[in-house]
């Protein structure tokens, strides 16, 4: 079964006898906090989930920008949205599944059948489908999260995994290169680290791409099944995204969270740049 459902897919499912529960999860770097935009077009009956708290925590620099929340911080928040034990979850955004995928990779680790709309609130709209304006509070619900965690690394296993796997940096290729770093204190990327952006997996409209298209992408960087591979960005929101692809075509992937964000924060860890592993 695919990760994904398109516009019409959904539309279905909530006209079918499916419990299904629809989380907008729209957060972008040039707008962290999305409930505006959620509250000016929403798919109905969508519960709006601020990525900032729910999907992450706060801590020190050293941790990165966007550390994970512990099992009990997700459970509570998947209760909030309304989501009960054996519902569909269906996350979407308005940034190329880039936040989605953050939802879809931490509930997916506590046991939930969780999807992502491909093509996100455009596809939706392009689709013909009706948008709501209201701020919907979900009737709590009762489900019940496995221990979340278990499909990351740490910052050490980071730093040596390309030893024995594929490390990819998911990151644009300047910023992978060294040449342009807008958000963390140092430029250029983990030693070992081989670049695939994340946008290679998607076309013009924010689409996951054809399964062969995306096996050669990883094929050519070494990465088929059976690979050892993890994936790292800024702050471990785009890497989930890259997970997220990779399951879709059969291949288990780990995510750092700290990424990019906790490596340059933490004194003592090398630094590569340019376009080779280093």
């Amino acid at each position: 079964m695919s990760n994904f459902v398109s516009a019409a897919e959904l539309n279905e499912l909530l006209k079918s006898e499916t419990p299904v529960r629809v989380i907008d999860v729209r957060w972008r770097l040039d707008r962290p906090d999305g409930r505006a935009d959620y509250l000016s077009a929403h798919i109905p009956g969508s519960v709006f989930v601020p990525l900032a708290t729910e999907l992450a925590t706060h801590g020190e620099p050293s941790e990165g920008r966007h550390p994970l929340p512990s099992t009990r911080t997700l459970q509570e928040a998947a209760r909030r949205w309304g989501v009960n034990q054996g519902d569909v979850v269906v996350a979407y955004d308005d940034a190329k599944g880039v936040s989605a995928s953050r939802a879809w990779w931490l509930l997916r680790q506590g046991g939930v059948d969780v999807r992502v709309l491909d093509g996100g609130i455009r596809a939706w709209t392009d689709a013909g489908f009706p948008v709501a304006g209201d701020d919907v509070q979900a009737e709590p619900g009762d489900v019940v999260l496995d221990e979340i965690g278990g499909d990351a690394i740490s910052i050490d296993e980071a730093a040596s995994f390309a030893d024995t796997g594929v490390l990819l940096d998911v990151r644009a290729s300047d910023r992978y290169r060294g040449e342009h770093e807008p958000l963390d204190p140092v430029a250029g990327h983990i030693p070992g680290a081989l670049n695939v952006p994340m946008a290679a997996h998607l076309d013009a409209e924010g689409r996951i791409l054809d399964t062969h298209t995306l096996q050669a992408t990883f094929a050519a960087v070494g990465v088929t099944e059976g690979t050892p591979v993890a994936a790292y960005c800024g702050s471990g929101i785009t890497a989930a995204h890259t997970a997220l692809v990779l399951d879709e075509i059969g291949i288990e992937a780990k995510v750092f969270p700290g990424s990019w964000s906790q490596w340059s924060n933490t004194p003592g860890r090398p630094v590569a740049v340019g376009d080779q592993p280093g």
